[in-house]
């Protein structure tokens, strides 16, 4: 199996669980927030399904400036938004991904601030950095978000206490 196998994979798991919070989104909702210096809910939730969005940067380039980025986050504010874009972008991710070699895989990729070099990784670790345990590190967030709101919480990996009937 190659690494892009083992990617795709993993990524296919993970990409199920996250629907089934998206599924969960209550739009009236959206603007809420936490803490004046978090994410809303809407915000938060269209990163988690931005996120894997990025692997074309790490894929096809050597490296990302922040600096010269012309980055506009999304304002996907709705449960229909964000699953429609969920699933395209989803697919796009495995579309990327798909025959890319271990090689390939294994270079160089770097991050950088106006020219400096942030961090230099293999394009695997930047991956499963910057994709996948991003998206699953928002995911727990979102899924605090969802408690505090009264939203039920699905469980990612087994169920849940809202997912049971105690």
């Amino acid at each position: 199996m190659t690494i892009a196998d083992t990617f795709a994979a993993e990524f296919r798991e993970e990409a199920g669980r996250t629907r089934r919070f998206l599924e969960r989104f209550e739009d009236e909702k959206a603007d809420w927030t936490p803490h004046d210096r978090s994410m809303s809910l809407g915000r938060l939730a269209a990163h988690v399904v931005e996120s894997p969005d990025w692997c074309s940067t790490i894929l096809e380039t050597a490296d990302f400036d922040f600096a010269t980025a012309n980055y506009r986050p999304p304002t996907w504010n709705t449960r229909a938004e964000l699953l429609e874009n969920h699933e395209r972008i989803s697919g796009e991710f495995l579309e990327r991904l798909a025959g890319r070699s271990d090689e390939h895989l294994s270079g160089s990729w770097r991050m950088l601030m106006n020219g400096e070099v942030l961090e230099e990784r293999t394009r695997e670790n930047a991956i499963r950095n910057y994709i996948l345990s991003h998206l699953v590190h928002h995911r727990g967030q979102l899924s605090v978000y969802y408690r505090l709101l009264g939203i039920a919480v699905p469980g990612p990996y087994g169920p849940s206490a809202d997912d049971r009937n105690d």
